[in-house]
């Protein structure tokens, strides 16, 4: 096999590899002198076909399998040879494929981009804050409160008095469309908190004020993006007749409480709220750490990136803005939407990070373990109830959606690895300080 090399620009790479016709014929001969022994056609017993026969019925078929491992096999030695690793699957014409013959040389073109020399990583002088908040109990009480409140009773208010904003009143109500009644509109002892926001906008403010024994016609106009198009957009009168009206009452903090949310005691609740703060204030001073930490190496390091895995990014960062700009949005029928500076250079930090960290946990030897992959697995299932079994399935013969799960708990083993090794300095601060450190990160 002949190698020209044809481009050297930056990562760019491309080759021309020549296939002679002669070897191409001897791998042919040698995938039918091994199937041999079990073919069969009329008119010759099993194994006794003759080579000429076989190359008339089975030559074009094996001659496009020997010509794709003549391809793997002559790409896999010069990766080997060259030490390249392709961003991207490479590239690979025929540049005679139109006037080939067979006994011809076969001439490939085959094109790619490299992935760069990643420069070592000396991060032994790494600095890091750590921010650490204590879970206050004025937080566990805060919780605790919203936990009462969830659990709120409701109680008639007294004989005619109007209801408020946050009561629950009981209501009959049919709702029409130009006086005609439409399937979904209509309910008995629909028990309904005013201001929940549970109902089409409009709706819960105008019953604040009735009374048990009222009737009021709610008049409303369904949001241009409802769900049902046969409704979207159009005004809607509801005839509404009004059963009861309640007040509400949190529950009282104490054990009964408690055990409504599967606690022993009030003290076991406070121990559990009070885990799940710090947990979730963990969480919290964990974003902003590795923030810092991918700061910093986004300033140290800097070389040439793949084209088009920047161009790829790009364009799929200006299409998540997008559809976080247009949530009405749910499909992709929304034509080509242009990448920005802004975008692109987002792209790079992204790229330029992601073999960065890929690099260094390749030579530290950070792996995913089996069971930590399922765990991961498990966790994503929990999104789709009742789905779980064909998500596992979806997962397990999709391997492209499995590196997706992959990817970021790598990422963080990765981000976890540096850490271990860079002087860490612990920072006590408020949960309001955190709080605004986490909105500063969404700002930047």
């Amino acid at each position: 096999m002949q190698v020209t090399e044809t481009l050297s620009d930056g990562l760019k790479r491309g080759y021309s590899f020549t296939l002679p016709g002669k070897v191409l014929d001897e791998t042919v001969t040698r995938k039918l002198t091994e199937a041999q022994p079990e073919v069969e056609i009329k008119g010759f017993r099993k194994g006794k076909v003759p080579m000429a026969m076989l190359k008339k019925q089975f030559g074009q078929r094996m001659m496009g399998d020997a010509l794709q491992e003549s391809i793997d096999t002559a790409l896999r030695e010069h990766l080997e040879q060259t030490g390249h690793r392709p961003a991207l699957q490479p590239n690979i014409e025929m540049a005679n494929g139109e006037s080939w013959k067979e006994g011809d040389d076969v001439v490939v073109n085959v094109s790619y981009e490299t992935l760069p020399e990643i420069p070592e990583a000396d991060l032994s002088d790494l600095t890091l804050e750590r921010l650490v908040v204590p879970a206050e109990d004025s937080a566990v009480d805060e919780a605790l409160g919203s936990l009462a409140a969830n659990a709120k009773s409701y109680e008639d208010r007294a004989e005619g008095e109007a209801a408020q904003n946050d009561d629950q009143v009981t209501i009959d109500f049919e709702g029409s469309i130009d006086g005609t009644p439409f399937e979904g509109g209509t309910a008995e002892g629909y028990p309904l908190v005013l201001g929940s926001g549970s109902f089409i906008p409009g709706f819960e403010e105008q019953l604040i004020g009735a009374k048990v024994g009222d009737e009021r016609d709610v008049t409303v106009s369904f949001p241009a993006e409802y769900g049902a198009p046969h409704l979207a957009g159009k005004e809607a009168v509801f005839k509404t007749k009004i059963h009861a009206v309640k007040s509400g009452k949190a529950a009282e903090i104490d054990d009964e409480l408690a055990k409504r949310y599967g606690a022993e005691d009030l003290d076991a609740l406070k121990a559990q709220v009070s885990e799940r703060i710090g947990a979730e204030y963990q969480g919290a001073s964990r974003a902003i750490l590795k923030r810092a930490l991918l700061d910093q190496l986004d300033k140290r390091f800097s070389f040439d990136l793949p084209p088009t895995l920047v161009e790829a990014e790009a364009e799929q960062i200006a299409h998540q803005l997008w559809h976080e700009e247009h949530p009405e949005e749910h499909g992709h029928n929304h034509g080509q939407i242009e990448t920005s500076d802004e975008h692109r250079k987002l792209a790079e930090r992204r790229v330029r990070l992601g073999l960065l960290l890929a690099d260094i946990g390749q030579k530290a030897g950070v792996t995913i373990s089996d069971q930590e992959m399922t765990q991961a697995v498990m966790q994503q299932a929990r999104n789709f109830p009742g789905q779980e079994r064909a998500f596992f399935e979806y997962i397990q013969n999709t391997p492209q959606a499995a590196q997706q799960l992959r990817a970021p708990l790598f990422e963080d083993k990765v981000v976890d690895h540096i850490v271990s090794g860079a002087k860490v300095t612990d920072k006590t601060v408020t949960k309001a300080e955190l709080e605004a450190a986490i909105a500063a990160l969404d700002e930047a």
